[in-house]
C-alpha cells in the first residue's frame, strides 16, 4: 500500500479510502466486519462514512457497526484514520441538520457515542450551508478541536468558492480550516476540473474522490446490461446515452487487458490533485478487485485516449471556455 499526506497536513493516509455506505443497508454486520479487517490486513488505514448512512432517520446505522468493530479491540481504531460527516437530517425537529453551532455540537457527540470512539480524524461538513456564517461553523469546530474530539475538518460537495471563502475565513481566525474535500470526480464526471481542484490545489486541501467508478457505469456495465443483470432505470437511461462511448471505453480495456473497473479508478489515481479515491464494496471479491488499480500504472496513450472519450470541461477556468 502506498501512503500520501491528506492535503497539507501531517497525517498519511492509504491511497485508497474504504467507503462504508453499503454497511447495514447492502452488507451484514459481519460481513462488514470481514471487510473491514482485511482493509487493514490490505493497508487501507484510511476509512469514511457519515451519520446519516445506514438511510434509518436517525439512528446512524452504518456507524453503529463501525463502532461495535472497534469496540472488538486490538488496536483497530488507532489502525484507522477515520471520518465522517455532519449536515444531513437526523430528526425531524428544527436544528437536527445542517451546519449550525447547535447541530454541529450535538451530532458530532451522537456520531462519537455510536462510533464508539474518543475521536473523529476527519470530521467532514457533508454539503455547503448557505444559512450559516462561517464565523459559527468554525468557531463551533474549533471548540470541538479544543476538546480533542475532532482532529481535522473537510468538506464535502462544495464549488470552488465555497471552499476559498472557508478558507479565508478560517485563516482569519488562526485557525487551520479544511484539509480534505470530498468530491463527484470520475473519468465521465469531470465538472470540479474548472474550479474545485484548482480552489484544493491553492489551498493544500487533499481531494477525495467519491463514486470513481459512475455509479457503475465505469465499471463493465455493457456487459452486465447487455446479459440481462438488474439494473435500475436511471442506470439504463445513462447506457443508452453514452452507449458508443461506453463500447469504445470497454474495447480500450479490453485491448490493454484490464477491467473497466480498474482502469476508471487507476485514472483516478493518476490525476494529480487525488488524494485517496473511495471505493465502496458490498462483497470481499470487490475490495480485493479494487486493489490492482494501485499497481496499474497507465500509459501516456492510454491517458490521452481516454481523455479522448472523456474529455471532461476541457481544463480549467476560466481559458477551458475564453482565452
Amino acid at each position: 500500500m502506498e501512503y500520501t499526506h491528506l492535503g497539507r497536513s501531517g497525517v498519511k493516509v492509504s491511497r485508497l479510502c474504504l467507503g462504508t455506505m453499503n454497511f447495514g443497508p447492502q452488507t451484514s454486520e459481519p460481513d462488514s466486519f470481514a471487510l473491514m479487517d482485511r482493509a487493514l490486513e490490505l493497508g487501507i488505514n484510511f476509512f469514511d462514512t457519515a451519520n446519516v448512512y445506514g438511510w434509518k432517520l436517525g439512528e446512524g446505522w452504518t456507524e453503529e457497526i463501525i463502532g461495535h468493530w472497534f469496540a472488538q479491540g486490538g488496536g483497530r481504531r488507532e489502525k484507522v484514520v477515520l471520518a465522517t460527516k455532519v449536515y444531513g437530517r437526523m430528526g425531524e425537529w428544527p436544528n437536527q441538520s445542517r451546519l449550525s453551532a447547535v447541530h454541529i455540537k450535538r451530532a458530532c457527540e451522537d456520531s462519537l457515542r455510536r462510533l464508539k470512539t474518543d475521536w473523529i480524524d476527519v470530521y467532514q461538513m457533508h454539503h455547503v450551508d448557505r444559512e450559516t456564517p462561517w464565523e459559527e461553523i468554525w468557531q463551533a469546530m474549533e471548540q470541538l478541536v479544543r476538546e480533542g474530539k475532532v482532529v481535522y475538518v473537510g468538506s464535502s460537495n462544495f464549488a470552488g468558492w465555497h471552499l476559498a471563502q472557508a478558507q479565508e475565513a478560517a485563516r482569519s481566525r488562526h485557525f487551520l480550516g479544511l484539509v480534505s474535500e470530498q468530491s463527484l470526480y470520475n473519468l465521465n464526471e469531470r465538472t470540479i476540473e474548472l474550479e474545485v481542484i484548482p480552489a484544493c490545489e491553492a489551498y493544500g486541501i487533499g481531494l477525495i474522490p467519491w463514486s470513481p467508478l459512475g455509479r457503475g457505469l465505469l465499471a463493465g456495465v455493457l456487459q452486465s446490461v447487455d446479459g440481462g443483470r438488474r439494473a435500475n432505470e436511471d442506470l439504463k437511461k445513462e447506457v443508452a446515452q453514452s452507449r458508443s462511448k461506453l463500447e469504445a471505453y470497454e474495447g480500450l480495456c479490453a485491448r490493454i487487458g484490464e477491467s473497466p473497473a480498474t482502469v476508471a479508478l487507476a485514472w483516478l489515481l493518476h490525476q494529480r490533485a487525488v488524494t485517496s479515491p473511495i471505493i465502496g464494496p458490498r462483497t470481499m471479491e470487490q475490495l480485493e478487485g479494487a486493489m490492482r488499480a494501485l499497481s496499474l500504472s497507465l500509459s501516456n496513450d492510454i491517458l490521452k485516449q481516454l481523455d479522448e472519450l472523456f474529455p471532461g470541461p476541457g481544463g480549467t477556468a476560466p481559458e477551458s471556455y475564453a482565452w
